[in-house]
């Protein structure tokens, strides 16, 4: 594919979630012209109002993207495609409450260029770490090479008695491969070519408006109850896994969407590895600290144990020639956001 910059035009979506609103944002400030799909009428008002002078922005509908065809119109007149709309969440009864709709999305939009998408170049789909990780009993470093067969194991065996993260899991991977799957069975009669990022546990504050505290995404959620209301025991504050920035998330979106290097390629962008005690020591060390009172956890659990597992960022360094910012300047943001969020209250 040849390299496409702004003003090019970008289907975004999944515009109005937690990464795909920062991915409009960069794209917005970079000079591309934007249109996003949500689900809902409201969902779109609520965008434009915030996008309001902020570039050529636009919304179209996509109630249902399991429905065939969901993605038919919002896909014509646009140059490249950036597919961040999947599901997560805890109230998952049985795996195909994600999988489905997951891998439906995916499969569904390739569709929809492919039928429709004269004009698109290349599409970059927001694909997980979790297709990557494996459980391991000692310390493990993974790449784009490594795929998550464990996760599917154990929902085909367990069913809805799997555990919703691993639902979660295996629904990345589906829909991924599902994905490249489709690639390879077109790709001599498409002229668009596909990337798919990477990111592990996505972190730093929402610019969306969260009027409370109770309504924030499950990332920073996760991240709000270990570190201001310490609610992780000794066993969790050992857990250990990666993490990115969600602006740096954006940032690699526009790099994908840029480079010629990335074509067909998977693509893992992360910060590096953490503890949750990791976490909590680093808000603590925070001066002045924007919300008094923080978890102090067990710093000494992890004193001299190496984090149980990272990811490669040899790819994405080659690749994008990128460095995503700091544990320090993503905890001092979104302690910043969750005070302000709290003074609204």
């Amino acid at each position: 594919m040849p390299a496409l910059s702004a003003p090019a035009k970008v289907l975004v979506t999944g515009a109005n979630g937690f990464v795909g609103v920062w991915i409009v944002k960069t794209l917005l400030e970079a000079g591309y012209a934007i249109r996003g799909t949500v689900r809902t009428p409201s969902k779109g008002e609520h965008l434009k109002t915030f996008f309001a002078g902020k570039g050529d922005f636009e919304v179209v509908i996509v109630d249902d993207i399991t429905k065939e065809g969901a993605f038919d119109q919002a896909v014509q007149g646009v140059d490249l495609v950036v597919h961040s709309a999947s599901p997560f969440h805890f109230k998952a009864i049985v795996p195909d409450d994600l999988i489905v709709p997951a891998v439906k999305g995916t499969v569904g939009i390739l569709e929809s260029v492919k039928k429709f998408g004269t004009s698109v170049k290349r599409i970059v789909i927001t694909g997980s770490c979790a297709s990557v990780f494996k459980p391991s009993n000692k310390p493990e470093i993974f790449d784009e090479t490594s795929w998550n067969e464990p996760a599917i194991k154990e929902v085909k065996e367990k069913g809805a008695a799997a555990p919703v993260p691993i639902m979660y899991r295996a629904s990345k991977m589906l829909a991924e491969q599902a994905a490249w799957e489709f690639y390879e069975k077109n790709k001599s009669s498409i002229p668009w070519d596909l990337v798919v990022l990477l990111p592990p546990f996505v972190s730093t504050p929402p610019i969306q408006d969260v009027p409370s505290l109770n309504e924030l995404n499950q990332s920073m959620q996760d991240l709000y109850d270990s570190v201001v209301l310490g609610k992780r025991g000794d066993a969790a504050l050992l857990q250990g896994f990666a993490w990115v920035d969600v602006r740096d998330l954006a940032v690699a979106h526009k790099l994908a969407l840029e480079t010629e290097g990335a074509k067909g390629e998977r693509i893992i962008i992360s910060s590096g590895p953490y503890f949750w005690q990791t976490l909590v020591d680093v808000a603590n060390s925070i001066t002045p600290a924007p919300l008094p009172n923080l978890a102090k956890g067990k710093p000494e659990l992890i004193k001299g144990k190496p984090f149980p597992l990272d990811y490669s960022t040899a790819k994405m360094t080659r690749i994008f020639g990128f460095k995503p910012r700091g544990l320090e300047e993503m905890m001092r943001d979104s302690l910043e956001q969750f005070a302000r969020i709290k003074a609204k209250a």
